[in-house]
């Protein structure tokens, strides 16, 4: 995957994540979706272009060209729509090949009243709107990630299960240069590979649904009632281990946990492979 981050900030914290929010919105899965996306986490001003409250967002597509449509129609439509707000290039690249142009695109709602600025040498477009200006950085960094890292935690409750996911989700959010794109984090709805009926890409992972065990060929013992997946995309394979590694580690330590496990899909996502035997 490919993927980018942005910097948004408004005149509150409250502003800042109702953009980053609705720019995230319907980024689940690329099976679906324009890209996989969420907010990476919470900005305090000194740590913003322009000193203002705000967050960073991770997106991630399958190619550059992609990436660049999403983040392009998601910033136009939720980032700039939104009160207050500015949309800086989190994702610093010395090669003008692994940059998109985004500012450079929205500039022309502006229709003409547009103007730009340099910040060092960073161009910045200011698009005169209602409430003052969108100011929207021209040239925004791409680097190649990795997606689809992956938990499946068993449980031997839907209570258990559900309260060890949300365990795990929280301990693996504090690790930077990753997201969870699934709503809170999880995903009841694990799939596989493939389906019976040929329009679809994936369907419905049958060997990790403990309603199925006893109609298909289920890899769960027959404690388990319930299993969440937590999805995990990256800027780096480290950052994804490392999230994975967070993950396990709080969820095993949580009551009503049976097994933990993580898709295989036999090389057909991606040729990166992170056996949990090795992150305990």
């Amino acid at each position: 995957m490919v993927g980018t981050r942005l910097i948004v900030t408004a005149v509150t914290p409250e502003w800042a994540t109702i953009a980053g929010e609705q720019a995230t919105g319907f980024a689940t899965s690329v099976i679906a979706c324009s890209a996989e996306a969420a907010i990476e986490r919470e900005l305090a001003p000194e740590d913003t272009p322009d000193g203002r409250p705000g967050v960073s967002l991770l997106l991630f597509a399958f190619s550059r060209d992609a990436l660049s449509a999403a983040v392009v129609d998601r910033v136009g439509q939720c980032i700039l729509t939104c009160p207050t707000t500015a949309c800086y290039n989190g994702l610093a690249t010395d090669d003008p090949d692994n940059r998109i142009n985004i500012g450079g695109q929205l500039r022309f709602f502006g229709d003409g009243f547009q103007g730009s600025k340099k910040l060092g040498d960073r161009r910045l477009w200011r698009v005169p709107v209602m409430d003052g200006e969108f100011l929207c950085e021209e040239h925004f960094g791409t680097a190649k990630g990795v997606a689809g890292g992956n938990l499946l935690i068993c449980g031997t409750s839907a209570e258990a299960a559900l309260e060890a996911a949300v365990t795990a989700a929280v301990a693996m959010r504090l690790v930077p240069d990753c997201i969870l794109p699934f709503p809170g984090g999880l995903v009841r709805s694990g799939s596989k590979v493939g389906s019976r009926y040929k329009a679809l890409k994936a369907s419905t992972n049958d060997a990790w649904c403990p309603t199925l065990r006893a109609r298909t060929e289920s890899v769960l013992p027959d404690s388990v009632e319930t299993v969440y997946e937590i999805v995990i995309d990256g800027l780096t394979l480290e950052s994804v281990t490392e999230a994975m590694r967070v993950g396990l580690e709080a969820a095993v330590a949580s009551d009503g946990v049976e097994l933990v496990g993580a898709g295989n899909y036999g090389g057909q996502l991606g040729q990166h492979h992170i056996h949990l035997r090795e992150l305990v």
